[in-house]
């Protein structure tokens, strides 16, 4: 385990530097992730965690050897940060033979023995398999513990108030974070979501905070006394964490791309919406102007976002190292030579093939 994050157990408060280090690391590592997927150079779909870093920081930087991960298709942020080979996760996303996984996984079907992580593109998967990892832990490692990562969509999946129920039934080491970004792709999550996602967890019986998303130190205090209560044995914990995908559900968004160049995507789709909206056949005109309405205003939302520095984690951190300018300077030329030296290493010839 990295000796900061040792250090951090010991006075029991979060390292803001450390956290920074954390989420710039996974940060630059996604920003040549997308490079290379813009070229050509990865294949299929790829769904990034810039805008979750805080939560993964303040989470991940606080597991100790023994520890699992449950991940769910955003994956990457926290492999990173638990330590896992970055130009084998890269190598990985390229589908090369010398990947995490033989190059078999791609960014959201991964799995790695030591540290213990497991990934799904199954929404809610990380509920059961995280409740597993800890079952296990109980037995095989004691005082060790299992988060599960998921979106708030994953929260309506039976699946996932199954896991909550057993780990609430068998007093189980698990903590569930939920990343909130109120969108279940385009869909507005409050919009087919009962309740608050807290008092659901809560009428299990397991303790639950919302926490600001942003703020990795917040989150850092939240999952330490979750974390603390796993490896004594009193159970589980949910963490409720808002946050902002920055590049959208997945690369290529087409709501972020009308956002990044409106006149050059709308054009195309002016016709066909105006056209579907005065055909006479169909639905009530109220409806389908409803409609309209509702694809205008995720439009408008993504904009906002797109052009906002306020849902950006690391932003907020950065401004709070604004103090020590040299440092911040120093530690982000390291991390920057670092990304180079992945990259570099990632993309040399497989000697074998």
């Amino acid at each position: 385990m990295n000796r900061n994050a040792e250090n951090i157990k010991e006075t029991m408060q979060p390292d803001p530097w450390f956290l920074y280090r954390l989420m710039l690391k996974s940060r630059l590592f996604e920003i040549e992730v997308t490079r290379l997927w813009q070229e050509g150079h990865i294949p299929g779909e790829m769904h990034l965690g810039m805008g979750e870093e805080a939560i993964i920081a303040g989470v991940v930087g606080q597991l100790s050897e023994g520890d699992a991960m449950a991940l769910d298709h955003r994956g990457t942020p926290p492999l990173l940060m638990r330590g896992v080979d970055p130009v084998l996760l890269l190598r990985e996303f390229l589908g090369r033979s010398d990947g995490l996984c033989r190059g078999r996984g791609g960014h959201m079907h991964l799995f790695c023995q030591n540290p213990l992580a497991a990934s799904s593109g199954i929404v809610g998967a990380s509920g059961p398999a995280a409740a597993g990892f800890a079952l296990a832990a109980r037995y095989l490692r004691p005082g060790t513990l299992a988060v599960a990562f998921f979106g708030e969509g994953a929260a309506n999946q039976g699946m996932l108030m199954e896991s909550l129920n057993l780990a609430a039934a068998w007093k189980l080491p698990v903590l569930f974070v939920c990343k909130d970004n109120q969108k279940a792709i385009t869909t507005s999550s409050p919009s087919v979501t009962g309740g608050v996602l807290t008092e659901r967890a809560e009428g299990f019986g397991i303790p639950a905070e919302a926490v600001d998303g942003i703020d990795a130190e917040r989150i850092w205090h939240a999952a330490h006394e979750a974390i603390t209560r796993a490896r004594k044995g009193k159970g589980p914990t949910f963490l409720h964490a808002r946050c902002v995908h920055l590049e959208g559900h997945f690369l290529g968004d087409p709501l972020l791309r009308i956002a990044r160049h409106p006149l050059k995507e709308m054009r195309p789709m002016a016709g066909p919406l105006m056209k579907s909206l005065l055909n006479p056949k169909g639905s009530s005109m109220g409806k389908r102007t409803e409609s309209l309405r509702t694809i205008t205003s995720l439009i408008k939302e993504n904009i906002k976002q797109r052009f906002s520095k306020q849902g950006d984690p690391l932003a907020y951190t950065r401004k709070k190292l604004q103090s020590d300018k040299p440092r911040l300077k120093a530690l982000e030329a390291v991390v920057e030579a670092e990304t180079r030296q992945v990259l570099a290493a990632a993309l040399a010839p497989n000697p074998d093939d």
